[in-house]
């Protein structure tokens, strides 16, 4: 008997849009399978190893038995303490280790249930437009009403909390964010957190902000958190990981801090659904945090060069881009008449360059391609050959 288990997949899953990055997987492999050689500047995937002190602090936790067993559903005291060090540290915010900090097995899995956690279906959820996906799919599998807020080049992607209407105001529940910002590199002035975080709190909103990115910063600007800001705490949570910064990406660790009833929330859903992190890792993240500052400015320095160098190569092939403050990203516009699914696809059938098409990221990322600055500079050189060869400029 052939049982047709497609149709009987939960209508929950119906409501997501395709997954690009799986889609630019498949391209990718067929593309290997024919021979080519694939410059892939696509996902936000770290090149490099994470830090020897995080490889060896690893090591040394594997070889000890108690490292071994289930872990403690909210982390193990020793990584809470160490998160609430680092926000201290860098940002002045005090933290409660026991509630205000909880570990994650990365933080897209912590932004993806926190909708679950949190989210009745038909509840309104606002996420800007272009958003990191998870940021949008996790409410719509949670069943979600979203709302996007559609950013503007001439508003530097900010998000226009002045176009929301009142009505959706009134009936929002969460407001997901993320600056620095994925995809569009965008960064946010203090005047800007203050002013949510009074909106907010008018509206009784939850404000759940990402802040993967916030080391991966240039030229001297320092990223805020949104925790900074007085009274952020009583209604909001902030996201981190350690995927970018220390490249630590298939390591899968992360954490949330701030509301400790909010992260309580999020604690009692990941109980029903995982056993955390495995100690190993618990014990290598700690380390990460605890590296000194010179480790950051290292990385920071392989970033901005990278992005100085991409940056001139494209503007010789007409494009003008302003060099971004923050990530390990470029947001390109698309040639003049292409979509971004088409500048993407022509992109890598003619030159083997893989880049993430904008409209992965909402409606509102059309017309723009996500460049990853993920690969050395002569490798970024060998990319910008292929696309000169190919005659791709922006026009």
């Amino acid at each position: 008997m052939s049982v047709n288990w497609t149709n009987s997949r939960a209508k929950r899953l119906s409501a997501l849009p395709p997954y690009v990055f799986a889609r630019l997987d498949e391209l990718k492999a067929l593309a290997r399978k024919e021979g080519l050689d694939l410059i892939d500047l696509g996902m936000g995937n770290p090149d490099g190893f994470a830090p020897r002190p995080v490889i060896e602090a690893a090591i040394q936790a594997f070889e000890t038995p108690q490292f071994h067993g289930y872990p403690p559903f909210e982390g193990t005291a020793s990584f809470r303490e160490a998160i609430a060090k680092w926000y201290d540290r860098s940002y002045g915010v005090e933290l409660n280790p026991d509630n205000e900090a909880l570990p994650l097995l990365g933080s897209k899995e912590g932004l993806s249930h926190l909708a679950l956690a949190y989210v009745n279906p038909g509840d309104v959820v606002l996420v800007p437009s272009p958003a990191y996906p998870a940021h949008f799919r996790g409410p719509l599998i949670a069943g979600a009403t979203l709302y996007p807020i559609i950013l503007k080049a001439e508003q530097d992607w900010l998000i226009d909390i002045d176009s929301i209407p009142e009505d959706v105001a009134k009936q929002a529940k969460i407001l997901y964010f993320n600056y620095p910002s994925n995809p569009t590199a965008a960064v946010a002035p203090r005047e800007f957190f203050e002013k949510i975080v009074a909106w907010a709190q008018h509206y009784e909103i939850m404000l759940v902000h990402d802040l993967c990115y916030a080391e991966l910063s240039f030229d001297g600007y320092q990223p805020t958190s949104l925790l900074e800001i007085p009274g952020a705490k009583e209604i909001s949570v902030e996201f981190h990981t350690l995927s970018k910064t220390y490249n630590m990406a298939g390591w899968r660790v992360g954490f949330v801090v701030g509301n400790s009833d909010i992260i309580q929330g999020l604690r009692t859903l990941k109980t029903n659904l995982d056993y955390g992190i495995f100690s190993v890792i618990q014990k290598a993240a700690e380390t990460a945090l605890q590296l000194p500052d010179e480790y950051v400015k290292q990385v920071q320095e392989r970033y901005r060069q990278r992005r100085d160098f991409l940056i001139k190569g494209l503007g010789q092939l007409g494009w003008d881009i302003p060099p971004s403050r923050a990530t390990m990203y470029l947001w390109v516009p698309c040639s003049v008449g292409m979509t971004s699914t088409d500048f993407a696809l022509s992109v890598l059938q003619k030159t083997g360059v893989v880049v993430t098409p904008g409209n992965a990221f909402g409606e509102g990322g059309e017309g723009y391609v996500r460049v990853s600055l993920i690969a050395d500079i002569p490798r970024l050189g060998e990319a910008l050959q292929r696309l000169e060869d190919a005659g791709i400029r922006y026009q």
